[in-house]
C-alpha cells in the first residue's frame, strides 16, 4: 500500500509542478532517489509519466488523458443512457444495466431497478466473464476476430451447467447476436437468471458498451427473450444516437 500510495503522490507532483526530476520527487516524497527512480520507472513503463527530453526531467504521460478519457466517456454514457435506462426498466418492469468491457471481463456501470425487482441486489462495478453475460457476449461478438480469438483461448469457466465453453458453440452464438442485434443468456451466469443485451454504438460506429434487461428465468422466460430482445435492440439504438452514432439509412 505503501508504494502504491507514493506512486499517486508522485503523479500529483507532477500535475502540481508540471515536471520534476528524480532528485526534486525523491525530496518532496521523503525517500531515497533510487526508491524514486523505482516508482518513476515503474509509472513511466505504463504510460502515466514520460521524459520528453535529455534534462532528466519527467511529466505526466498519455495514458493519464487515455484513463481521464475513459472516465468521461463513461461518465457520458452513463448521463445519454439513463432517461432511456428508465424508460426501458419501467416498460419491461425488470433491471436494467450499462455495461462496458473491462480488459476480459465486462463491468456494469449504471443500473435501473423495474418495479418486479424484489431483490435489491446492486451490479454497479461488477465484473463478469465476457461469455458468460448477455452484455458480455455482444461485447466479444463485435470485436475484431484476433481479439475473439485471444479471449476464446483462455480459460472460459463453467459458472452454471448452461454456461457456454465451447469456443465453436460461442462462435455459433457471434453470428446469431449479428444477424438478430442482440444477445442473450439462459441461466449461463447465475442459474435462475436469465438476460437480453443489446450493442450501443459510439460516434464512428464501434461498439463501446451494451444495454441488458435481466431478471428471475421464471418471469423472463426463454421463450420471450426474442421479444425482449427487440425492445431492448430499440433502447441501444436510441442511446447509440445520443450518443452520437448515425445509423445507416
Amino acid at each position: 500500500m505503501q508504494s502504491v500510495d507514493r506512486a499517486i503522490t508522485v503523479l500529483e507532483i507532477l500535475a502540481q509542478h508540471g515536471e520534476a526530476g528524480v532528485t526534486e520527487i525523491a525530496a518532496e516524497l521523503g525517500v531515497h532517489k533510487s526508491t524514486a527512480f523505482r516508482l518513476v520507472g515503474a509509472l513511466e513503463r505504463r504510460g502515466l509519466v514520460e521524459q520528453p527530453g535529455l534534462r532528466g526531467k519527467y511529466q505526466l504521460g498519455f495514458g493519464i488523458i487515455r484513463l481521464a478519457g475513459t472516465m468521461a466517456a463513461g461518465l457520458d454514457l452513463t448521463q445519454q443512457s439513463r432517461q432511456v435506462c428508465e424508460d426501458l426498466a419501467a416498460d419491461l418492469g425488470e433491471t436494467v444495466n450499462i455495461a462496458i468491457p473491462s480488459g476480459d471481463m465486462v463491468v456494469n456501470i449504471d443500473q435501473v431497478r423495474g418495479s418486479s425487482a424484489v431483490v435489491s441486489q446492486n451490479w454497479i462495478g461488477r465484473q463478469n466473464p465476457l461469455h458468460s453475460t448477455s452484455s458480455g457476449k455482444v461485447l466479444l461478438a463485435f470485436m475484431t476476430r484476433p481479439e475473439q480469438r485471444r479471449i476464446m483461448r483462455g480459460h472460459l469457466e463453467e459458472l452454471t451447467p448452461r454456461t457456454i465453453t465451447d469456443p465453436d458453440a460461442l462462435r455459433e452464438e457471434f453470428d446469431k447476436i449479428l444477424r438478430h442485434g442482440y444477445a442473450t443468456a439462459v441461466e449461463e451466469l447465475e442459474v435462475g437468471l436469465n438476460a437480453v443485451a443489446a450493442p450501443i454504438r459510439g460516434l464512428t460506429g464501434e461498439v463501446i458498451a451494451a444495454v441488458s434487461a435481466s431478471g428471475p428465468s421464471y418471469r423472463m422466460e426463454e421463450c420471450r427473450l426474442d421479444v425482449i430482445g427487440e425492445t431492448v435492440l430499440k433502447a441501444a439504438e436510441e442511446i447509440s444516437a445520443r450518443m452520437g452514432h448515425m445509423a445507416s439509412a
